[in-house]
């Protein structure tokens, strides 16, 4: 069944607690529309922030140093200690403080560092990304560090056209969008299904 916003919405809400920073996660595979879900919940909670996962992806200089650019968007082509890290900061805020957090460019294709700022009275930090709920590696810690996360569940034909057509916008051609998003991409998106279950809310179009 279908989950509406407004169902969303009123969750995200309940989740603002005067004096108390929550951390809202939103999790799925690529194409799911985790971005687009987060900044309407953000564009609805007065004070709340974005802070994507996204933006702790490696540069595009040291993945062709390991040898990982051909599978851009697996779970070790992030910087997973140094997200945790930070979540760990955006938890425990300080009076005065702004914690500044990076940003993922597409057009550029590349992390921008201190991008970001969260002030420390935003009340909610809304997370996206693929791997929030994975049980392996860095990645197991993120999950006790959110107070609430949500996994997306579009109908799969429908997340993987918005994938091509993603590519496709941020300049690959049609046929290499196709190539990777069957490929790298729904790699990525086997591994992600499997976390599911670490979810408080699965949410379905």
């Amino acid at each position: 069944m279908r989950t509406s916003f407004d169902r969303l919405l009123a969750r995200a809400l309940r989740l603002c607690v005067p004096g108390r920073r929550q951390v809202l996660g939103i999790a799925g595979a690529p194409g799911a529309g985790k971005s687009t879900l987060a900044e309407r919940i953000v564009a609805a909670v007065p004070g709340s922030v974005l802070v994507p996962m996204d933006g702790f992806h490696l540069a595009q200089a040291e993945l062709e140093r390991l040898g990982r650019a051909e599978r851009k968007g697996a779970p070790d082509t992030f910087d997973a200690a140094g997200y945790v890290a930070l979540l760990r900061r955006l938890r425990a805020p300080v009076a005065g403080e702004v914690v500044y957090a990076p940003l993922f460019r597409r057009d550029l294709e590349e992390p921008l560092a201190g991008a970001v700022p969260v002030p420390p009275e935003a009340p909610l930090v809304v997370t996206e990304g693929n791997y929030l709920l994975l049980g392996t590696g860095p990645w197991a810690a993120v999950r006790g560090l959110l107070d609430e996360a949500w996994f997306l569940a579009p109908d799969p034909d429908t997340r993987l056209r918005r994938l091509v057509e993603r590519h496709v916008r941020y300049g690959r051609s049609r046929a290499e969008a196709e190539r990777w998003a069957n490929g790298s991409d729904e790699a990525n998106a086997r591994l992600v299904e499997g976390s599911r279950g670490r979810a408080d809310l699965l949410v379905a179009e």
